[in-house]
């Protein structure tokens, strides 16, 4: 499909959108033989002058750090080390990656000029635009919390949008052994102008300094005017300098959101990055009509903004029209640590939290709130005793037959194929709804203090009684 709509867009992006097979990659930079690792390679975006070396202990990681953390994971190169190994807090962001699916609405105004817009392919120009912003959020090099079985995120304060996401089954490592029925999470959300839903996870491939991510997951929007489906296929994704280096991460793929219901889609391009950090960020492509025409051109940054305009049928911009800018990011906190946004902050501020607070929430989790106050110590104590009673759990679980049902979200007969493997799709249940109404209804909200509320989200109350 990719190669057909290469051939049809000629012209003004035609070398762009081939270069995705020719171009050249970063400057790479072996550190095999110099610090004594066999097949690492230290790769710095912006190319350079450093020797390999110098370069390879740059980074957040202290160099005992970097020889414990690769004697233990050297064995698992070529594998997929979701959820398989236990990972220390230097590398994590403090946010659990249920809130980070939740960032997605930071620009969910995208969505709703989509669902008011007449023109049927401006409307994929603002949804793909709304798919993109989530990578701004990628580019952070910091790993967000696994979540823990039955933990949940909800947002209701944002453009009207009310956003619920809920761990429903998880990889548990063990000594001995390890799960492998898939880690996936599953989100809902919904405002007067779409309804978003999305079964989610990962399979990832370890190459010693580097990681490959690729998104198995299903993404429909529903537009409410007109009922229109909207389905996202996402680019893979690649960090490198995972212990020697400093860490970047690269987006290099193709992206892809189809109309459902009309049969129009976009095809964008993202570029990998090449020498001297050129291409980097950059993301190209085309609208295309049912008949696969292209009608309108899209270029940009996913790290900056996105611009659209119109084009021929050789995907030349048509004469008397102008590049259009449809998104760029918000303003950001100088120098942030974890190089947040406002709003990011914000999924994390229990200030902004919707009232009596589900006790499964992210926020209240004691390792990530640690690592917010910048103690990683008790972050990491805090994240092993809850990784320890999540196994207790499942050894329960497992004792009595019986199987984690999740609160809000239910399993489906959808067997949804992606380019990495098939995947179960669960579907919300519409009871978050009840619950958040009756919540926000409550005479007694006052009384609670949310700051006291303990992290809980286990199947079962006391272990010491099971």
């Amino acid at each position: 499909m990719a190669s057909q709509d290469k051939k049809q867009a000629g012209g003004f992006f035609a070398s762009i959108a081939s270069s995705l097979s020719n171009f050249g990659s970063a400057m790479h930079k072996s550190v095999n033989g110099l610090l004594g690792y066999e097949g690492l390679e230290v790769i710095n975006p912006e190319g350079g002058t450093e020797d390999a070396e110098e370069e390879a202990h740059k980074g957040r990681w202290k160099q005992e750090d970097r020889d414990s953390y690769w004697k233990m994971m050297q064995k698992y190169i070529g594998s997929d080390v979701t959820s398989m190994v236990t990972l220390p807090v230097i590398i994590f962001e403090p946010m659990s990656m249920l809130q980070k699916m939740a960032e997605l609405m930071e620009y969910s105004y995208l969505m709703d000029l989509a669902d008011e817009c007449e023109d049927p392919y401006m409307r994929l120009v603002y949804a793909s635009s709304f798919f993109i912003t989530i990578y701004y959020a990628c580019r952070r090099t910091w790993k967000p919390f696994n979540p823990i079985l039955g933990e949940t995120y909800e947002m209701v304060n944002h453009g009207g949008v009310k956003f619920i996401a809920e761990q429903c089954c998880v990889i548990i490592a063990i000594p001995v052994q390890v799960s492998h029925h898939p880690p996936m999470s599953a989100g809902h959300a919904e405002n007067d102008h779409f309804v978003y839903d999305i079964t989610s996870k990962v399979k990832t491939k370890f190459l010693g300094n580097s990681l490959d991510i690729y998104p198995l997951g299903r993404t429909r929007v529903t537009l409410k005017r007109d009922g229109v489906v909207l389905d996202l296929v996402p680019p893979p994704s690649k960090v490198h300098n995972l212990i020697f280096g400093r860490t970047w991460v690269d987006v290099p793929g193709e992206m892809i959101v189809t109309n459902m219901t009309t049969g129009d889609k976009v095809v964008l391009y993202f570029q990998p990055c090449g020498w001297f950090g050129s291409g980097r960020f950059e993301v190209d492509g085309y609208v295309y009509n049912a008949a696969e025409e292209p009608k309108i051109l899209m270029t940009g940054k996913w790290n900056e903004s996105m611009s659209c305009q119109p084009c021929d049928m050789e995907g030349e911009p048509l004469p008397g029209t102008e590049m259009k800018e449809v998104w760029r990011v918000a303003e950001s906190p100088e120098n942030d640590k974890f190089q947040y946004t406002h709003f990011a902050h914000k999924l994390n501020s229990l200030d902004t939290a919707p009232k009596k607070l589900l006790a499964s929430d992210s926020r209240l989790r004691p390792d990530r709130y640690a690592l917010e106050k910048d103690d990683l110590s008790k972050a990491g104590s805090e994240k092993s005793r809850l990784e320890e009673r999540q196994r207790a759990e499942k050894r329960i679980r497992e004792s009595k037959g019986q199987q984690h049902i999740p609160r809000w979200f239910d399993p489906s007969s959808d067997v949804a194929p992606t380019p990495w493997g098939d995947l179960e799709v669960y579907q919300y249940n519409g009871k978050y709804d009840e619950h958040r109404a009756a919540m926000d209804s409550s005479d007694n909200i006052g009384e609670i203090d949310v700051r006291s509320t303990e992290f809980n989200p286990w199947q079962y109350g006391n272990l010491a009684t099971e």
